[in-house]
């Protein structure tokens, strides 16, 4: 079971046939590739899920955050055979207290087809692109993106937690990485037009330039 794009560790893409790799293993020793999409699904990444850009299918696929537009959900994703298993083994295994609940599954439908009919997703490289050419600064130590989940990191820590205290006082709201606290996390809604996003860059390099200034 691995993330498809590691992003709580700061935004880190697997090497290119690495998903390739790690799947013909898992198919030669009679294991199943479970890939958690629960970040990076639903057009994050500027593909309809992230594994589409690394020329696998997991057996398993695991959902969550963006399916339901703000609303709680979350899914497992296999085909009959392997659900089938789970009915029975133990018995009612697969089942949850809160899942499929009516009013978040209508969310969770409406929220894909938005997603489907409008541009949004194919949009998003160009997008991305613009915050890479735009997040430039002595004190950026690197930029990485899958998308418009990005990580801009930084010397340390405080000096994270220093900018985002003070982008949070002009307006705009971001954060860092559970497992990379160096590195400043923006994952805008897809959505987002350019000139939010010269605005967002603007605000987020000022905020670094006052604080290494000071």
């Amino acid at each position: 079971m691995v993330e498809t794009v590691q992003a709580e560790w700061g935004v880190r893409k697997p090497m290119p046939d690495y998903l390739q790799q790690l799947y013909a293993r898992c198919q030669s020793v009679g294991a199943l590739l479970i890939l958690d999409e629960i970040q990076v699904g639903f057009g994050r990444t500027g593909t309809l899920w992230a594994f589409e850009q690394y020329g696998v299918v997991p057996d398993i696929l695991l959902l969550a955050k963006a399916m339901g537009g703000g609303m709680p959900i979350g899914a497992f994703v296999a085909n009959q055979a392997l659900m089938q298993v789970l009915a029975h083994r133990p018995i009612l295994g697969h089942i949850t207290t809160f899942g499929g609940h009516a009013v978040c599954c209508a969310a969770a439908l409406a929220n894909l087809k938005v997603l489907t009919e409008e541009t949004w997703i194919q949009e998003v490289e160009e997008k991305s692109n613009l915050f890479k050419r735009l997040l430039k600064h002595p004190a950026i130590l690197d930029v990485r993106c899958a998308g418009l989940l990005i990580a801009v990191e930084l010397d340390s820590f405080t000096t994270v937690q220093q900018v985002v205290k003070l982008c949070l006082e002009r307006g705009l709201i971001i954060d860092w990485f559970l497992f990379n606290s160096r590195s400043i996390r923006i994952a805008p809604p897809l959505p987002i037009q350019e000139a939010q996003i010269v605005w967002a860059c603007q605000q987020l390099l000022e905020a670094i330039e006052a604080v290494f200034s000071s």
